[in-house]
């Protein structure tokens, strides 16, 4: 079979809910990926960050291999030898006391709306069912119904109403509407870092520092949504670490298996993670043992190659190259590590035909809001490797 046979039986039997690009892959390893038709490339997407330690790092393959065959799940009915192992070394690694392991970061996200309105009943007194949590405008924390609810994205929510209420949205990056909107009923403000799927965008200097000042000062908890820049893609262990900033809850995912297996996690101190009795929340697969040996070995690679520090050093070299390119499609090019956004003037007509010349010179990246690729390679990606790509970069980027 061949790259159509592959699409066509894809656009035939499968739901339509996703728009890739028409290449098909079969292969990894490392930073480069191949198609059915033999074809190499270089992936500059990461699975939306879940690759950060690269297609089938060896290290984690045979932690997951070794796990197989001795259990993968008990339920959390019974308790098994490797999720003690990773909480305890996630704790070590983040400074959080406890952690409550999910599978999806959706489901991450939902585990920590849950327990911010638990502790604003709780610990901060909010009268039952009336908490709110602050969020952001043009967010992106998944497309679960409650997610959905306090979305800016028509096309995530018109035809799938009612939401849920208890959600306030203020404009990303102003802290003075975000302090304006607090009341006695808020629990929490939960925010991305950087806005990823809204193009890469970063706020402006000192933001996280002052909403982490407001909350303080209000009694509302901080909830960092790392699902995407975490563990090492922005050059920070978190995002948050850029302005020194310790959110109370942090939601984790992607990077946190390497890409070989659904595992997300909220993390957070004994005071609030410790809120949970048991039957409130829960799931069937969240911190099976396959998961746990998984996320224990992706994060001793984080560690052990220093890849946290590979994706500053790279990603202040890549953005420095791109920012040189003379093109006049180029609005600016902006991003922290090796989370980059290259934002497009209205008139190039949009940036899917970047991506799809990209793939044509080998090189796999996505556009994001109509007008920024997003350049996201896996955190071991080497100088040698961005001098290869940046030639061909340039010239779709100067192309008319």
């Amino acid at each position: 079979m061949n790259t159509q046979d592959y699409i066509q039986l894809e656009e035939r039997y499968g739901a339509h809910n996703y728009h890739p690009l028409d290449v098909v892959l079969n292969r990894g390893e490392g930073v480069w990926v191949w198609d059915v038709d033999g074809k190499k490339y270089l992936d500059c997407l990461s699975a939306y960050s879940a690759l950060n330690q690269g297609h089938v790092h060896p290290r984690i393959l045979a932690a997951m291999q070794e796990q197989a065959q001795k259990i993968t799940l008990t339920s959390r009915a019974f308790r098994n030898d490797q999720l003690p192992l990773f909480y305890q070394e996630i704790s070590e690694l983040t400074g959080y006391e406890m952690c409550l392991p999910m599978n999806s970061g959706a489901e991450a996200v939902e585990t920590a709306i849950k327990l911010a309105r638990k502790w604003g009943y709780v610990i901060k007194g909010i009268p039952r069912h009336k908490a709110e949590i602050i969020v952001a405008e043009n967010n992106f924390h998944g497309r679960t119904t409650t997610i959905i609810s306090f979305s800016s994205e028509p096309l995530y929510k018109d035809d799938f109403g009612p939401f849920t209420p208890g959600f306030v949205p203020v404009p990303y990056g102003n802290a003075e509407a975000l302090q304006n909107a607090i009341t006695a009923n808020t629990a929490a403000v939960m925010i991305e870092p950087i806005q990823g799927e809204a193009g890469v965008i970063i706020p402006p200097a000192g933001y996280l520092k002052r909403i982490r000042e407001i909350c303080q000062q209000n009694n509302v908890l901080l909830i960092a949504d790392e699902i995407q820049t975490g563990l090492g893609r922005t050059g920070k262990l978190f995002a948050c670490n850029h302005e020194d900033v310790r959110a109370d809850m942090v939601i984790i995912g992607k990077a946190l298996s390497g890409g070989f297996y659904p595992v997300s996690a909220v993390l957070a101190d004994q005071a609030i993670l410790g809120l949970f009795k048991p039957g409130e929340h829960g799931s069937t697969f969240g911190g099976n043992p396959l998961a746990a040996a998984i996320a224990r070995a992706a994060l001793k690679v984080l560690v052990d190659e220093r890849l946290v520090e590979n994706s500053a050093a790279m990603g202040e070299y890549f953005i420095e190259q791109l920012a040189e390119i003379p093109s006049r499609h180029i609005r600016e090019v902006r991003g922290k590590g090796l989370l980059i956004g290259v934002e497009l003037k209205p008139e190039a007509r949009g940036a899917r035909r970047f991506c799809e010349a990209l793939q044509q010179g080998g090189i796999l990246a996505k556009e994001t809001h109509e007008h920024v690729i997003r350049f996201a390679p896996p955190l071991i990606i080497s100088k040698e490797t961005i001098d290869w790509a940046l030639p061909i970069i340039r010239e779709i980027l100067l192309m008319d």
